[in-house]
């Protein structure tokens, strides 16, 4: 991996001061737009001149069209590359794809079936990578959930948020974002879907207060946050089975009764009403789902300036 060239690939890896000047510098520019048109530049335009290539290996909505429109907004561009449009979905190497997109754009953002992918990428371009998702971690979403939740709550720093559910990319980015903003995580997981154990051991060998259960109840009580995913995602095998063991791990009201009397109900989309979170709590007064769908567009902006515009030297 190249010196000096700010890759974005996971929370575990940067300093918890720059995670959180990330999370300020998002909640400065949303504010700085409002009232804006979503066509309107941001009044300095930091990224003019810059490109942002946008690898898919993987469909995609919000990821697509955040980084799209805020590539806009910051006065860059962006060019969107398909799977199956660009040679890497044909055989072409990781390395050579990174060597090549490097002499071309300025950064490159990649949502991906393979965390190996990523980091090869990264290994070798000349330019910033942006994890946009691997089957390991999601850290675009989880900066934009902790704007979300301070939006509404405060500062996240001593409080609790309840992962409920499959042991997943996003619950791995969420212990990430335990330790490095210093909140309080409790998973409740099946025994066959708990988090990966080298998650769990870096959060425990750094002081993170994570604890697991198999109980959705244990984990929700009193929590000031109740998070939860979808049961099946793109690529899983045995639906069936997975939908039966997570049955007990539906966010529903009598769940959200057991949190915090405001707690927050956050989900990352797509979501499935009826299996993983019932219609009534996605769609009621405690859910900022779609608020923390908006704040990807402000979260992955200062992610980008801080890779290609070096605000925090």
């Amino acid at each position: 991996m190249v010196e000096n060239i700010r890759h974005f690939l996971d929370l575990d890896v940067l300093d918890a001061s720059l995670l959180r000047r990330l999370v300020d510098e998002a909640k400065t520019r949303k504010q700085r737009r409002r009232g804006l048109a979503h066509g309107t530049l941001d009044d300095d335009a930091p990224l003019a001149g810059r490109i942002l290539a946008l690898i898919f290996e993987k469909p995609s909505t919000r990821t697509r069209v955040s980084f799209d429109v805020g590539m806009r907004q910051l006065g860059g561009e962006s060019i969107i590359l398909n799977r199956d449009v660009i040679q890497l979905g044909r055989g072409e190497t990781v390395a050579d794809t990174a060597r090549v997109l490097s002499r071309y754009v300025d950064a490159l953002m990649i949502r991906s079936d393979s965390h190996s992918t990523l980091l090869e990428l990264a290994a070798e371009a000349r330019v910033p990578v942006v994890n946009g998702l691997t089957d390991r971690s999601h850290p675009c979403q989880l900066l934009a959930d902790i704007l979300t939740f301070e939006e509404h709550k405060g500062l996240i720093t001593g409080r609790s948020v309840a992962w409920i559910g499959d042991g997943n990319n996003v619950a791995a980015s969420w212990i990430h974002a335990a330790v490095k903003f210093n909140f309080e995580l409790r998973l409740a997981c099946p025994a066959r879907l708990q988090p990966p154990m080298e998650v769990l051991d870096w959060a425990r060998r750094e002081g993170g207060r994570i604890f697991l259960t198999e109980d959705p109840r244990e984990a929700a009580a009193h929590a000031d946050c109740v998070v939860a995913d979808t049961w099946v995602s793109m690529g899983d095998t045995e639906a069936a089975q997975r939908m039966e063991i997570l049955a007990p791990y539906q966010v529903d009201s009598a769940l959200m009764a057991l949190a915090g009397p405001d707690a927050l109900f956050m989900h990352c989309l797509p979501a499935h009403r009826g299996e993983e979170v019932t219609a009534e709590v996605i769609d009621g007064p405690q859910s900022v789902v779609i608020d923390g769908a908006e704040n990807r567009l402000h979260a992955q902006k200062s992610i980008l300036v801080w890779c290609l515009s070096g605000w925090d030297k």
